[in-house]
């Protein structure tokens, strides 16, 4: 019979196109996925990659056995869906995706006080940029801002929280600076992958035309602190930090609806319940920070 693991990383190489990749997706080293490669291989007496300078490609063979290596992981998840959907217990995993804001700006204290609460619960909270994936069973809870309902997957299932909305920030101090003539340019802050959006007028303060770039939210708000310049922040965010202020004259932009998104039979067991309901209602509470209206968690 063929080993399910094997199949595992026979997709994750088809999909990732380099063994590389995926050992990453699958937190293993290089050596692991080639021996599953290999092993695989010999059990079906075909080979499924070819080796390019450009990375793998399925061969001939490999084309066919990835229409069945699918249906394979279509049909395990859907086994464990139902038998998680079926745990009612306050006991096991927890696995929540959200963005880093979200998390460390915004729900981190919620998260602790929920860990206290269910002290047999163990809390996996994901907060990275890349969206984990529900279907995949990569995580059982999604937090995401949303900009339009329907570009999410029907298969999903939703519980819709506050609208949230951006600014463009300073540091009070830059500004202060600046109104009383200091001859070193604003600049703008922007995220590499992100750039300047377009609804970010600069308002009142003129900026120079050589943006300083960083790679992540971190970064950028010790940057618009340290005052370099100006940058656009969620309000939950920037009408929060004491050593911030809105740009005079620029306008609050909405980014989205906050979901809380869940999947299949998951979110029928219990600790996918008490937490779903217990992040809507203080998602609810902080409706107006997260409108702009509020600078505080009260």
């Amino acid at each position: 019979m063929i080993d399910w693991d094997d199949v595992r990383y026979f997709l994750a190489v088809a999909r990732g196109g380099s063994v590389r990749a995926a050992a990453e997706r699958l937190g293993v080293n290089h050596s692991t996925v080639l021996r599953r490669i290999a092993q695989l291989d010999e059990r079906l007496g075909v080979h499924l990659f070819e080796k390019l300078p450009s990375g793998y490609r399925l061969t001939a063979a490999g084309e066919e056995v990835l229409e069945f290596a699918e249906q394979m992981e279509a049909s395990s998840h859907q086994l464990e869906t139902r038998v998680f959907g079926r745990d009612q217990s306050v006991r096991g995993r927890l696995r929540v995706t959200l963005a880093p804001p979200l998390a460390t700006h915004l729900l981190m204290p919620d998260f602790a006080e929920f860990a206290r609460l269910h002290p047999d619960i163990e809390m996996d909270i994901l907060s990275y940029g890349e969206l984990a994936n529900l279907t995949n069973r990569e995580a059982d809870v999604a937090i995401r801002v949303v900009y339009d309902r329907k570009t999410l997957p029907l298969n999903l299932h939703g519980l819709k929280g506050p609208e949230v909305f951006g600014g463009v920030y300073m540091s009070s101090d830059r500004l202060a600076a600046w109104r009383a003539g200091a001859p070193d340019p604003v600049r703008w802050i922007v995220i590499s992958m992100h750039g300047i959006p377009e609804w970010a007028s600069e308002g009142e303060v003129r900026t120079a035309g050589i943006p300083f770039r960083v790679t992540d939210a971190g970064s950028q708000i010790v940057a618009v602190r340290e005052g370099v310049g100006m940058t656009t922040l969620p309000c939950f965010v920037g009408d929060a930090d004491p050593l911030l202020v809105r740009v005079p004259g620029t306008d609050l932009h909405m980014y989205g609806t906050l979901w809380l998104l869940t999947q299949g039979e998951s979110r029928k067991t219990k600790r996918v319940r008490l937490f779903t309901e217990f992040v809507s209602r203080r998602l609810a509470a902080y409706a107006p920070l997260l409108a702009g209206l509020s600078t505080s968690r009260d």
